[in-house]
């Protein structure tokens, strides 16, 4: 195959995907402007302020390394 041709599939891909993403970008901006979709998150079920850690990590320093 040549160089050339190659190159311009390459590039034809490219485009083809960078066109996709811009539509699929467009369409979650007009959902989001009527109001279709919400942005906003559930609360966590524990009501805690922070998530809970496997017990491997409960115990890991403050500080790795450095000065």
């Amino acid at each position: 195959m040549n160089k050339n041709v190659v190159i311009a599939i390459v590039l034809g891909a490219l485009v083809l995907i960078a066109g996709i993403q811009a539509f699929q970008l467009f369409t979650l901006k007009t959902k989001l402007a009527g109001g279709q979709i919400s942005t906003t998150t559930a609360p966590a079920a524990g009501g805690g302020s922070s998530p809970q850690l496997p017990s491997n990590l409960e115990n890991l320093p403050s500080m790795v390394g450095g000065c």
